[in-house]
């Protein structure tokens, strides 16, 4: 009874001494974009807000001209924006990825895996190219091992800049925060090892 009573004791006085798990302290979140009239940068900003609003998230916002490979690496995710031209990604975006395997460093070790990403895009028209846009943005995501989310819409966030729209809109904007949010939210669940 002495030896049980003593193992007892040695395995509670374990237990209290191992030391807890800790929480991840935070997220980063990259959100990089081209602009060339200011409204894809507007919804840049909005997912910037978005990704803010979940405690523990730092969130770094760059042009992808200006994104380097430590910005990438020490992102645990990813948000892509970009305008729509002939409903793809603008040159620059592309250039962007391109610049994943040829600059960065990014293959043959899959760097990007597991990292979260989201896309979101602007375009003129009610239906010109934002959604074809913001899969190309997801392909070359998916294409790197990354988790793509959505949010604020079925494939990202977007918004019509022309004709009738008045520019950038509350509800565009809402739903650019939504998918911060959501990235954000998502890049906790990863980090803490949940589904």
């Amino acid at each position: 009874m002495r030896q049980l009573v003593l193992l007892g004791l040695l395995v509670f006085g374990w237990a209290c001494a191992a030391p807890a798990a800790e929480p991840p302290a935070s997220v980063t979140v990259l959100v990089a974009y081209h602009s060339a009239t200011g409204h894809t940068e507007r919804m840049a900003q909005g997912v910037v807000e978005g990704a803010r609003s979940m405690p523990g998230t730092r969130v770094v916002l760059k042009r992808v001209g200006d994104v380097v490979a430590e910005d990438l690496f020490s992102a645990d995710a990813v948000v892509v924006g970009s305008p729509v031209y002939w409903s793809n990604m603008s040159g620059d975006v592309k250039k962007f990825f391109d610049d994943w395997q040829l600059k960065f460093g990014v293959f043959p070790e899959f760097k990007m895996r597991n990292k979260v990403g989201a896309a979101f895009a602007t375009g003129g028209q009610v239906s010109s190219g934002k959604e074809v846009t913001m899969l190309t943005i997801l392909a070359a995501m998916l294409g790197n091992q990354m988790i793509v989310v959505s949010g604020g819409g079925a494939f990202g966030a977007s918004a019509t800049t022309e004709g009738d729209s008045p520019g950038i809109d509350e509800k565009e904007l809402t739903s650019a925060r939504d998918l911060g949010r959501r990235v954000a939210d998502v890049a906790w669940m990863v980090k803490r090892g949940r589904p």
